[in-house]
């Protein structure tokens, strides 16, 4: 009998799918875990869109508080460490659960489709759990390890926000079981990757204004659901072969209105927080010109071809870009006014 592994093995390397990244110039024996944390994608790994509802919060609040430059930039800083820890520890969270199903993915891909030209079908056989070259005991240290590097960050804020930072902690462990049970597991990851909009704001000020953050939130959480399920749309038919539920299964053939609906609803969201919070022009400007980056993304994306849906989850980080240049730039303005 043929050794399928051999196969595998052998087939990837003549037809390799990836791209040369920094990491490839770190020691082999510590390589695997930047790949596992998605170090070498910081806005496909998730790090920048972790981040940018950290940075609206921020500067949100700064401009309310008319707080010193010093503090905006120390508090982006702190969130963009903190962005890349959590983020690198839920990658490791969701590759622990998914481990079998990225590695049957790889063996459905190359014994029933041979891979014969180079694509993405079995982007996950390179994650390294899914490779074998972490046992997932590594990878356990490892989470452990960030999480603590984690909650060490959370305690350098006040009382409050470290008891908000650790209260998110549950979602982001139960996040990769909603695929399993939920038909809407983008909406959860949306809480997750939103949570900054609320800690953010709490860092800075050492409460909540619920009645402006809570509507930014919210936004954030649609704007998730539009970048993932762009982004998984290129898994659809592996999750349900695998049994994975995603909102990319559910919208079926009507995934571009519905998900130019969710940008609406985003952009109206966070619109509506800024005028809550007694933003000038430049704010809405920021979140007009990321709507139309959304709209623009959004026409173009063709959801049929795996390398345009890959694509669509860095060029998505640009919305929260320009959001948080119009809330800078509105901050700026106020400051010298």
């Amino acid at each position: 009998m043929e050794n399928k592994s051999v196969t595998i093995k052998q087939h990837l390397q003549n037809h390799p799918t990836g791209t040369t990244t920094w990491v490839e110039y770190l020691p082999s024996n510590i390589r695997p875990y930047f790949y596992l944390a998605r170090a070498h994608r910081p806005a496909a790994g998730g790090t920048l869109l972790l981040f940018y509802p950290c940075a609206w919060s921020v500067t949100m609040t700064c401009r309310a508080l008319s707080a010193p430059i010093t503090t905006v930039w120390t508090y982006l800083g702190f969130f963009l460490v903190a962005s890349q820890v959590f983020c690198a520890a839920g990658c490791v969270i969701n590759d622990m659960w998914d481990k079998d199903i990225d590695a049957a993915t790889c063996k459905f891909s190359v014994n029933r489709r041979l891979l014969m030209t180079p694509s993405l079908e079995a982007r996950t056989h390179t994650r390294p759990l899914a490779a074998g070259d972490l046992s997932m005991f590594q990878a356990f240290i490892f989470l452990i390890l960030q999480l603590a590097l984690g909650i060490w960050l959370f305690m350098q804020l006040n009382k409050y926000s470290l008891v908000l930072g650790i209260s998110s902690l549950g979602l982001v462990v139960l996040y990769p079981a909603t695929k399993r049970v939920i038909d809407w597991p983008q909406a959860v990851l949306g809480m997750c990757f939103s949570w900054g909009s609320l800690l953010g704001t709490a860092s800075v000020a050492g409460a909540v204004d619920w009645h402006v953050y809570i509507p930014l939130y919210l936004g954030g959480i649609c704007w998730t659901i539009v970048y993932d399920t762009s982004y998984a749309r290129q898994d659809r038919d592996e999750d349900i072969r695998n049994g994975i539920h995603s909102t990319t299964i559910i919208f079926g053939d009507q995934i571009r209105p519905i998900l130019f609906i969710f940008s609406f609803v985003a952009c109206s969201l966070v619109s509506y927080a800024g005028i809550l919070n007694g933003h000038g022009f430049p704010f809405f400007i920021g979140v007009a010109v990321g709507a139309f980056h959304l709209v623009r993304l959004l026409s173009r994306i063709d959801f049929e071809n795996k390398e345009s849906c890959d694509a669509s989850l860095s060029s998505n980080a640009w919305f929260g870009f320009w959001v948080w240049v119009g809330a800078m730039a509105d901050y700026i303005l106020k400051m010298r006014s």
